[in-house]
């Protein structure tokens, strides 16, 4: 079942690539470690259309990790700006510091290695090893919990670190070993656009004759779901004191929600 799995996909990847349906992703084009990290690190929560000009941006201004690396912190997040969940930019930056303090400015291949620096968890070590490496390592994000889950019927929820573990390393078990990488990226592809949360698109599905759930009819059954929490809701009101063409603002804390950046004055 897993080479039928690996081959009905890469078949459809290969197919979307030529007639050129896929997502476009400039970091496809050239499987370079630094761009694959650089593009790793900005589709965190973010969707692929956002990330392309800034991604672009970044390699124009710092087109090597060793450049990156000597970049000033405020000018990275000056650069990041509107990109949202800052912590990320300022991850990226102290992990191309420590590329270069440890490993002479070449990104590490090892597992290890890649998890010792910051922002990096199993999902971004996975993706960097299997497409920048092409190394049979799984990258299980949000959209492979959810594809995983209904082609086996299993009620993993994508919140559970446990159960990621768990599709991870169901994953390793159909991954290619030749072309790990595109097998990752195919995975992701179907689940962003096929393998939908809410609508999928079943009659389009490469694996439709595979599949668990669409073939015991459960597909809104899965990926499992946990009740979401409220968002806490803060009533303040926004001061803006000037004196002539200056204005006032504050730097928040280097820790917590939006460390480090420059706000106005709040009354509770």
């Amino acid at each position: 079942m897993s080479h039928v799995i690996a081959k009905r996909l890469l078949t459809w990847f290969d197919q979307a690539t030529l007639q050129a349906t896929a997502r476009p992703m400039p970091w496809r084009e050239i499987r370079d470690p630094y761009r694959v990290l650089l593009s790793e690190f900005m589709l965190q929560q973010t969707q692929v259309t956002t990330v392309i000009p800034y991604y672009e941006k970044f390699l124009k201004v710092w087109p090597t990790i060793v450049d990156l690396a000597g970049a000033d912190e405020q000018t990275v997040l000056k650069a990041w700006e509107g990109l949202g969940y800052y912590s990320r930019a300022r991850n990226l930056l102290a992990t191309a510091r420590l590329i270069v303090e440890r490993h002479q400015g070449i990104i590490p291949a090892t597992e290890p290695d890649l998890l010792q620096l910051k922002g990096i968890g199993d999902y971004t070590a996975g993706a960097i090893r299997s497409i920048a490496f092409n190394l049979p390592a799984p990258a299980v994000d949000g959209n492979v919990v959810r594809v995983a889950a209904r082609l086996t019927c299993t009620a993993w929820d994508p919140t559970d670190i446990k159960q990621r573990r768990e599709v991870k390393t169901y994953i390793a078990s159909i991954l290619p070993g030749d072309r790990p990488g595109d097998f990752n990226e195919a995975l992701m592809d179907l689940g962003a656009t096929v393998c939908l949360p809410k609508t999928p698109r079943c009659g389009e599905c490469p694996l439709a004759s595979v599949c668990q759930a669409q073939l015991s009819n459960t597909v809104p059954l899965f990926p499992a779901k946990k009740p979401k929490k409220a968002a806490p809701i803060e009533q303040r009101t926004c001061l803006i004191f000037r004196c002539g063409p200056m204005i006032h603002v504050n730097r928040r804390p280097e820790k917590g929600l939006l460390a480090g950046l420059f706000e106005f004055d709040w009354a509770v």
